[in-house]
């Protein structure tokens, strides 16, 4: 977990791939980059094996793109589409037993700060809905109420679209799916407002409509985190599989789903606006000092 993990020895870098060169050399690893950078250098996940059109997939590669330190970074997942492209990605990613994401990472993080207390080790959850609200429910709960200081990133399909389209608990009441043919009885769960009762310091909902927006909104998170303890993040992320959505249509959906009933929602403590106000404000320092520096 450092940038000396990805570096070759002296002498090899020129025999390896130049996929893996492009890494090394035109990688994001201590460069900020931002939205409009994109296929201006090599990003952290290219190649993965997503179906066409996923929506999901773009919210992953916007979160791999707004990490403050990808070198220092580890994902942790479970079972679901989503595992499919962050295990592509150049972050080491923890495969945990489905449910057991959280508290998986509450122990890594834990024993990360013990083992490197000199440097600052991001933890990401990042899993589905049924991964982390079905079956997960339990480990997720208690991860906010202590405050474990890592972030939970939501891959909200609203079904279980790896497994063929049963319902999940975020799942829009009277839905209708390929094994759930009597609809859905029950409300689709308020994952928001059990994350306002934990006390989470940041809180958000979000549509992949404004990548600018998913990678504000995900760098936020992770830093929260670091201070403050847990951090959730909401993401509408389509199967345009299970819901028959065409491939050219995947990205209208998200704006209707948007405009219907999943607006753009952040939610953060005093504490946590103040913190990020003052890391915000040194960033835009550095970026004109940067802009100044270049003209010159």
């Amino acid at each position: 977990m450092s940038f000396d993990t990805v570096k070759p020895a002296p002498g090899y870098l020129e025999h390896l791939p130049v996929e893996y060169q492009d890494l090394v050399k035109h990688g994001q690893y201590g460069k900020k980059k931002k939205v409009s950078d994109m296929g201006k250098f090599k990003e952290l996940i290219e190649e993965h094996p997503m179906c066409a059109g996923c929506a999901m997939t773009l919210f992953i590669r916007l979160v791999f793109l707004a990490l403050p330190r990808p070198e220092h970074t580890i994902f942790v997942g479970t079972a679901g589409c989503g595992r499919l492209a962050i295990s592509q990605g150049n972050v080491p990613f923890i495969y945990g037993n489905y449910g057991d994401t959280n508290a998986v990472a509450s122990g890594l993080k834990r024993g990360l700060e013990l083992r490197f207390p000199e440097t600052q080790k991001d933890v990401i959850v990042m899993a589905g809905d049924g991964g982390l609200v079905d079956i997960g429910f339990q480990g997720l709960m208690h991860s906010w109420f202590r405050h474990e200081k890592f972030s939970t990133f939501m891959l909200d399909n609203e079904i279980y679209g790896n497994t063929g389209g049963q319902e999940s608990g975020m799942t829009a009441k009277g839905l209708v799916a390929k094994m759930s043919p009597r609809g859905k009885v029950d409300d689709k769960m308020d994952m928001l407002g059990l994350a306002k009762v934990a006390k989470l310091d940041y809180v958000a909902r979000i549509v992949p409509t404004n990548p600018a927006r998913v990678v504000r909104t995900a760098r936020r998170a992770i830093l929260v985190a670091r201070e403050f303890g847990s951090t959730y993040v909401q993401a509408y992320t389509s199967c345009n599989i299970e819901y028959s959505i065409p491939t050219p249509d995947v990205m209208q959906d998200a704006f209707d789903k948007e405009k219907k009933d999943y607006g753009f929602e952040e939610h953060i403590s005093d504490r946590a606006k103040a913190y990020l106000d003052d890391i915000e404000k040194k960033d835009k320092a550095a970026a004109k000092a940067a802009k100044a520096a270049k003209k010159q």
